[in-house]
């Protein structure tokens, strides 16, 4: 062969080679458009793998950023197109959020540029706040301790002063009464002295001639409360022991007697319904040797004559600070009623002997000193003999007895007199009912004959009343 077709023969295999070459190329885009179609989401696949690559090589850039290393410089065989749809992933493009986070910070007079410093504040734990915020908290908790813990040392107190004297006199009690701490009438699991509240403690007893019972009532500080108690330290007050002997109705004369400091004098003046009624005069008692401290209410001075003896003016003069009131009453019908009560009928009164005794110690009061009151208990029982024993000459039951009609007449007059008023008040109200049904009438003759009957009325009311005179037939 010479060489022109050797060449010959090489063009032939060149344009063969590239005829195949051409094939192979359409019959590969043929089958990638075919693949296409088949798969819906292929043009989805796409851009994912392209953000992939995205993704990968910013993370690959900001990796170097902080290191500090240059990015590895790319060749153009590994360049790599990117189809961006800005319509659909618009929103991930938000520049102003991130703005100035992946710029570089210039430098400012020398100084090296810095980026943003994020920090993210400790917010510290419950137990390590400072507890100085707490000190209302602490406050209102130390107050409640306090508060209880006088409590229980007050109600403990009264409790044990109650004691000592129900011990101390239990005896003298015995000795007169027949029952102590038991009036025969209800169940007592305990007989004795009974708690009423945390500072009141009774005691009841019976059992005796002329005497229908005993109540003993002791008044202790409100030692449990602590408001009380800082009131006390400003205003120092006293335990007292109230005593109320109930007489039968034929152990005491008729007359209404009462002895009391001058500020327990007004206020019983003030309270009691037979002091305001049957002496409502103070009078003084100098000239009878009782301290100047005390004031008298007598209703009869023979009776005030009587009781003062020298035995008791002793008593007085010695427990002047002891000894607050001494009332004796046959009229006895606890506080004063109010003027504006309608009353029907007079209150019901009994025969009673009551006396006001204050522990001295102004609040300090201990067992030994309720122990030293039994003279006040003896004072007692020596007055309920004295009373039982007294009899009014004839001229002072006949003044006693005067007292008291003219009392009951006062009261029936009142009473007269408000009972007319309730029943004027009930005929207004019926008229006036009767005078509202007939305007809403509407008959017009019902009506005038309505006003003709009232008008008559009126006339016959106005009119001079005329006395008819009986005569006795022949």
């Amino acid at each position: 062969m010479n060489i022109k077709t050797v060449s010959c023969l090489k063009m032939h295999y060149y344009c063969f080679f590239i005829s195949i070459l051409c094939i192979s190329h359409c019959l590969a885009v043929n089958q990638h458009k075919a693949e296409i179609e088949d798969n819906e989401f292929a043009e989805f696949e796409e851009f994912d793998e392209d953000d992939e690559l995205v993704v990968k090589e910013d993370e690959t850039t900001k990796i170097n950023a902080e290191s500090k290393i240059p990015p590895p410089e790319q060749s153009f065989d590994e360049e790599v197109q990117i189809e961006e749809d800005s319509e659909e992933f618009e929103h991930f493009q938000d520049e102003e959020e991130f703005e100035g986070l992946d710029q570089e910070v210039p430098l400012v007079k020398g100084k090296q540029s810095e980026k943003p410093d994020l920090k993210i504040t400790k917010v510290p734990l419950h137990l390590r706040r400072n507890w100085e915020s707490f000190y209302l908290e602490f406050l209102m908790i130390a107050g409640l301790l306090v508060y209880f813990i006088n409590f229980i040392a007050g109600r403990n107190k009264n409790q044990k002063l109650a004691m000592a004297w129900f011990n101390s006199h239990r005896q003298i009690l015995e000795n007169n009464f027949a029952l102590v701490g038991d009036d025969g009438k209800k169940e007592i699991e305990s007989p004795g002295i009974q708690k009423e509240s945390e500072n009141i403690y009774t005691l009841w007893c019976s059992g005796r001639v002329c005497v229908e019972g005993m109540l003993v009532e002791l008044k202790f500080l409100k030692r449990q409360d602590l408001v009380n108690v800082m009131a006390n330290m400003f205003r120092p007050a006293s335990d007292q022991i109230h005593i109320k002997v109930t007489m039968n109705a034929d152990a005491m004369d008729n007359f209404v007697f009462c002895l009391a400091n001058k500020k327990t004098a007004a206020r019983l003046l003030k309270e009691m319904g037979d002091l305001s009624t049957y002496c409502p005069e103070k009078k003084s008692v100098d000239r009878l040797g009782v301290p100047d401290s005390f004031i008298m209410m007598s209703e009869l001075g023979e009776a005030a004559s009587a009781m003062l003896d020298s035995k008791l003016i002793t008593v007085l003069q010695k427990y002047s600070d002891c000894i607050d009131f001494l009332h004796f009453s046959d009229q006895f019908s606890g506080p004063k009623i109010q003027d504006d009560a309608q009353l029907t009928k007079l209150p019901d009164t009994k025969k009673m002997l009551l006396f006001g005794f204050n522990i001295p110690g102004k609040g300090k009061t201990t067992p030994e000193i309720m122990e030293n009151m039994k003279p006040l208990l003896q004072l007692v029982f020596y007055s309920i003999e004295k009373v039982k024993r007294f009899k009014l000459s004839k001229e002072a039951k006949t003044k006693a007895e005067k007292n008291r009609q003219r009392v009951e007449e006062v009261f029936l007059k009142n009473t007269h007199a408000q009972r007319q008023e309730a029943a004027q008040a009930r005929r207004e109200e019926k008229r006036r009912a009767e005078k509202e049904k007939m305007m809403n009438e509407e008959d017009p003759d019902k009506q005038r004959k309505w006003e003709e009957r009232e008008h008559r009325r009126e006339l016959k009311k106005r009119g001079p009343k005329m006395k008819q005179l009986k005569g006795k037939a022949l």
